[in-house]
């Protein structure tokens, strides 16, 4: 897997006036690679973030995913290949109130386009339950999960798929020291193991500090 990013601008309209979020990104994202993006509210992070992960496509240049422009791509298509190819964590969690683990981590595979044995998909979903530490937890809704708990069913929901990149938009801002710790080795050990690319936006010194490359914003550029 590689993203390329070649000269990306990303402009917002604020009534009147534009705001330059990203002023001119070239980048690469190498498989396997586990990098932050870090810097201080307001200096491009998550809108570099939305621009790797197919959610936005740039004002200017270009991103290329596996060779392929996104900008050429519709709606549709970039659909599909956020859910074949990318798992997102996000720091609102974003479960569905009325499903509960189990439920939750299987949507991602439900609603693809690949053809999906199901005692296969039963046998990793049970996996990756035992992996982020909730099988007494399966048949739990969310409201009856800690926000921990909430977080690694989120972490299992964006590995359902396999994908080959995955998302972080500050995956730990809702938790306690202690939970941070565990969840940033589990990532670590999935990185490892299933050879996941990881990608975080944050200003978390934990996250910073553990990531083999750190690219630091400031204004919407590289500092």
């Amino acid at each position: 897997m590689e993203i390329i990013l070649r000269n990306v601008k990303k402009e917002y309209s604020l009534g009147k006036a534009k705001v330059e979020a990203l002023k001119g990104i070239n980048f690469t994202v190498h498989s396997r690679d586990f990098l932050t993006f870090a810097g201080p509210s307001g200096s491009g992070k998550t809108s570099l973030l939305n621009m790797v992960g197919c959610l936005d496509t740039p004002t200017q240049g270009e991103v290329l995913f596996d060779g392929i422009n996104v900008q050429s791509l519709d709606l549709t298509e970039r659909a599909y290949l956020r859910n074949e190819k990318i798992g997102f964590i996000f720091q609102s969690f974003n479960l569905i109130p009325v499903l509960n683990v189990y439920e939750n981590i299987e949507l991602p595979a439900r609603i693809g386009r690949r053809r999906t044995d199901g005692k296969k998909l039963k046998a990793w979903i049970m996996h990756l339950i035992e992996v982020v530490g909730l099988s007494d937890r399966v048949k739990h809704r969310p409201d009856e999960l800690s926000g921990g708990q909430r977080q690694r069913v989120a972490i299992a929901r964006a590995l359902v798929n396999k994908p080959e990149l995955v998302l972080a938009d500050e995956p730990t801002a809702n938790l306690d020291s202690d939970t941070s710790l565990k969840i940033l080795e589990l990532l670590r050990q999935l990185n490892h193991e299933e050879q996941t690319t990881f990608i975080f936006s944050t200003h978390d010194q934990e996250i910073i500090e553990r990531s083999d490359r750190v690219v630091r914003l400031k204004d919407g550029l590289f500092v």
